[in-house]
């Protein structure tokens, strides 16, 4: 079977559910694979979980399940065998299934590496303990062994000591503390035994000592021990995803996927949260940062869509295909006269080589040749170039014809005269347009820009879209640079009739100048 989706979620621990909740209440399409190997799943309750406390770990993920699936989420119980990059999405296998998405939320935690002695990893999680937040609290007063493999032993007998009067240090690898250590757990009665520990005891399921190599046993109600936390993140190898050392002061005690902001990593749309991440985050944390992931990766899907919606409204607005279908749409779109400030800007210059870009229906070009001038006419639109060339030659004028868009590349020569009236390009390239205007006129020839000045936002004529298609004359001079003189640079009021039948007062945003270099 093949499932397409938005998210996938792999991982059904805290931080997995938590973004996938998330996710799901943002109406995404999110599937959850969870293989049900939550790392705390033997333990017998969580803690530090505020409203949870003392829940154990498999009810809080079956309502974490129930609550993702009211949401309508979908869940796979099973296991991702493998992820690989499809151009911009993730394709998955888990199982006979492939599953495609658009994004990833890896929360698949991490896995607790135990010393090799015998008995110990059946109380992991019970008798068996790591964390005094996770579970002092359960052992307070009780009497509690650090097994000391490592560098945080001492750190660790100092925390259980705030719980207990009765901490002893056992001294399983390495040296025995010395100097300040040594004083400090002297001070506090930590009692120290030289190891190593060669056996973990249990009776009717619950931890009672600790046997040492000499034979003798160190009776306990609890075993700390600092397991090495190994991130479960080879599923991430193929995208390039590599963990690091996770290193308290000198020492690594741990791996994980270093985390960006809200999750990111170095490859789009992919997130991780949770122990996959912060090997030393709780249940409380690790769902938080599933949680923000989650949102994170949301708000990236939308920025995603909102750019796609507007590239596919652009192309829809602005390509050479929906200009040619305005046109057709009439026989005729425009009067066919030239533009009043064409006329008024133009008529004292002497006639030379001229380009007008946006030509649409020629009604300025073929003026411009009745004036003179030798026009060449420049337009996305083959069809407009069509009528442009049949109205020169109904009034008796010629002009030669460019299927040119400005936007994608430079006019074909220089020109006395350059101008253009209201062609309309979305506003990032309205820049490119105007610099490449004005580097197609030639030294002493003129640059004529009009267009619907932004002050008729509110009152023009709704059938263009102003905010894109509008500017003001200072804009186009504020891309001139050096060696230009402005003529003219002003908003130039003029009466049409709206769609209503109405007279409205109307603005250009009319720039005018010339090249002196």
């Amino acid at each position: 079977m093949e499932k397409n989706v938005d998210v996938v979620v792999v991982g059904g621990g805290a931080a997995g559910y938590a973004g996938a909740v998330a996710l799901a209440r943002s109406r995404r399409m999110v599937l959850l694979v969870d293989a049900g190997d939550q790392r705390n799943i033997s333990a017998g309750h969580v803690h530090n979980f505020l409203t949870r406390d003392g829940m154990p770990p498999a009810e809080l993920y079956a309502a974490g399940r129930a609550e993702f699936q009211g949401y309508g989420g979908q869940l796979i119980t099973g296991r991702v065998e493998a992820i690989a990059r499809d151009g911009e999405l993730f394709r998955m296998t888990v199982g006979e299934d492939t599953i495609t998405a658009r994004g990833v939320l890896v929360a698949t935690g991490a896995r607790d590496e135990l010393p090799d002695v015998p008995g110990l990893a059946e109380q992991w999680g019970r008798g068996v303990i790591h964390c005094p937040y996770c579970h002092g609290w359960e052992v307070r007063d009780r009497r509690i062994g650090v097994l000391a493999t490592g560098p945080t032993a001492v750190h660790q007998a100092l925390l259980f000591r705030q719980l207990s009067a009765d901490v002893t240090l056992l001294v399983h690898a390495g040296e025995a503390p010395s100097g300040q250590a040594a004083d400090q757990l002297d001070a506090l009665g930590i009692a120290v035994v030289a190891g190593p520990v060669v056996a973990v005891q249990s009776g009717g399921g619950v931890l009672t000592g600790a046997q040492l190599a000499d034979g003798r046993v160190v009776a306990l109600d609890a075993l700390v021990v600092a397991s090495f936390v190994r991130a479960r993140a080879e599923l991430l190898a193929p995208l390039g995803i590599e963990t690091a050392e996770f290193r308290v002061g000198e020492h690594a005690v741990a791996t994980h996927v270093p985390p960006g902001p809200s999750g990111t990593t170095s490859v789009p749309g992919l997130y991780v949260a949770g122990n996959v991440a912060e090997p030393m985050a709780q249940v409380i944390t690790a769902a938080a940062a599933g949680l923000m992931a989650g949102a994170a990766l949301n708000i990236e899907l939308i920025t995603r869509d909102a750019a796609a919606a507007a590239q596919r409204q652009r192309d829809h607005f602005w390509s050479e295909q929906a200009w040619d279908d305005r046109y057709r749409e009439h026989p005729q779109r425009f009067s066919g006269a030239p533009n009043a400030a064409l006329v008024a800007e133009v008529s004292g210059l002497a006639p030379g080589s001229a380009l007008d870009a946006g030509a649409g229906e020629g009604g300025d070009a073929t003026w411009l040749a009745q004036q003179g001038w030798t026009v060449t006419a420049a337009d996305l639109s083959q069809v407009a170039l069509e009528r442009a060339a049949s109205a020169a030659a109904a009034a008796g004028v010629t002009i030669e014809a460019a299927h040119l868009d400005l936007t994608a590349k430079p006019a074909p020569g220089r020109y006395d005269l350059v101008t253009s009236s209201y062609v309309h390009v979305p506003g990032d390239l309205r820049r490119l347009l105007f610099t490449r205007l004005a580097a197609a006129v030639a030294p002493g020839g003129t640059l004529l820009v009009v267009g619907h000045d932004l002050s008729d936002l509110s009152t023009s004529v709704p059938r263009q879209r102003l905010a894109e298609a509008g500017w003001t004359a200072e804009h186009v001079a504020a891309t001139l640079g050096d060696g230009w003189v402005v003529d003219t640079c002003a908003a130039l009021p003029r009466t049409v009739t709206n769609p209503h039948g109405e007279q409205v007062t109307v603005h250009d945003a009319v720039l005018r100048a010339h090249r002196v270099d």
